[in-house]
């Protein structure tokens, strides 16, 4: 197969100015599933599909301990994070997650960002415009650190926001962004810092069963509790990406505007429709490009040799977007999604596998159920669209529409 007996060229900077788009058109001239090429200099394999992800997510074939490189560490996950960990080390502090995102109230972060929601809403009505994706972001960030139990004034929401979103901004370039990122994770891994030290020593009260109370006291593996640093990079890891839902909503602007057509039932409160709406939301905008880890050892993958410590990506954009699991894939149709059960290698737009176990991200859950209770709000809310950039461009990782989705809100009856 073409791509699979001759090592390519780095592609380091095809990947730098081609994007999203880098790794499921190489893979569509390859004429199969898997790539081999070099990244950063060193050698890689990249597959897709579902029997990829199911390899690629089997601890034996694949590992992620030191495959993140730093500048991902450094910005999107933090130093320690469970992200980076593997086998036994893993498997115990993602029960942490798990035990929070998954089996814990997850109804009551969706009450709370609804209520933060319908309260912006009236203030959205009194300005001429609001930039969409901003104005989410902080009152997500409102509702995740109340659910959370981290204590946070009125004043204080704006920058958090900020902070919060630059961390998933920055994580895959070099330029300015990276460093807005850098600088973001710092002060809030400092301020969390502060936070776990002073409920540890019971100077800072927080509600039992909260994230703060769960982290400050979670045990790894070896039997001791996470130093105070690593228990605010492990707090941030449910703040972020609870944040980074601002990407969906202003996708489900963006597509409510192209396709007002769904408006109707997302209003009529179709439950069913809206998880629909939002499992095709995470499916046709792009979002993750690809996941990667290191070869445990030697391996084979229908019939290409994968050796020790080579770098192994997992298309997720490509695999979203494969006409073989997603007819029409370029066409945005919630309906593929209604009465379907969705096999946990599939739609892979936070992974794939099982979150309980696996490194698939354990708030998935909360994505979705956040994603469709604001899709509702947002075909229920008065508002139009003037004018504006709503392009999506394809080379910038994580991507967006251009002006942020602006919206004119009109004033309830």
């Amino acid at each position: 197969m073409p791509g699979h007996g001759r090592l390519r060229l780095d592609d380091t900077l095809p990947l730098a100015l081609r994007g999203y788009a880098w790794l499921p058109d190489r893979l569509r001239r390859s004429g199969g599933d898997v790539l081999v090429t070099r990244l950063f200099g060193l050698r890689t394999v990249a597959l897709r599909g579902p029997e990829a992800a199911r390899f690629f997510y089997d601890e034996r074939h694949v590992r992620r301990h030191g495959a993140i490189p730093e500048p991902v560490r450094g910005t999107l996950f933090g130093q320690g994070a469970v992200q980076s960990l593997d086998g036994e080390a893993h498997r115990v502090r993602r029960a942490l997650f798990t035990g929070l995102l998954m089996a814990g109230d997850v109804n009551g972060l969706v009450d709370r960002a609804g209520a933060a929601w319908a309260g912006a809403a009236r203030d959205w009505a009194g300005r001429p415009s609001v930039v969409l994706f901003d104005a989410t972001a902080e009152l997500l960030t409102r509702a995740v650190c109340d659910w959370t139990g981290v204590p946070l004034a009125a004043g204080e929401v704006p920058g958090f926001a900020a902070d919060l979103v630059a961390m998933v901004d920055g994580f895959a370039t070099a330029g300015p962004r990276h460093w807005r990122a850098r600088l973001a994770r710092w002060r809030r891994e400092a301020r969390l810092t502060g936070l776990v030290d002073a409920v540890r020593a019971g100077t800072v009260r927080v509600p039992d069963g909260s994230a703060v109370t769960a982290v400050a006291r979670h045990r790894d593996a070896d039997g001791r509790p996470l130093d105070a640093r690593t228990a605010a990079v492990e707090l941030l890891n449910i703040l972020r990406p609870t944040v980074a839902v601002s990407w969906f909503v202003a996708f489900a602007a963006h597509a409510l505007h192209r396709w007002p057509a769904h408006r109707e039932r997302l209003r009529a409160g179709d439950l069913a429709f809206a998880e629909a709406f939002a499992h095709e939301v995470r499916r046709f905008y792009p979002f993750a490009p690809f996941v990667g880890g290191k070869a445990v050892g030697d391996l084979e993958f229908r019939g290409v040799h994968i050796p020790a410590g080579a770098l192994v990506l997992l298309d997720l954009y490509g695999q979203n977007h494969d006409p073989r699991l997603w007819p029409d894939p370029y066409r945005f149709d919630p309906g593929r999604f209604v009465g379907r059960e969705i096999g946990e290698f599939e739609l892979v737009a936070q992974g794939g596998g099982d979150p309980r176990t696996g490194h698939r991200c354990p708030g998935e859950k909360i994505t979705v159920a956040l994603l469709r209770e604001l899709s509702v709000r947002l075909a229920r809310l008065d508002h139009r669209l003037p004018e504006q950039d709503l392009t999506i461009p394809l080379h910038r990782i994580p991507t967006r529409p251009a002006s942020g989705v602006v919206v004119e809100v009109g004033r309830p009856a």
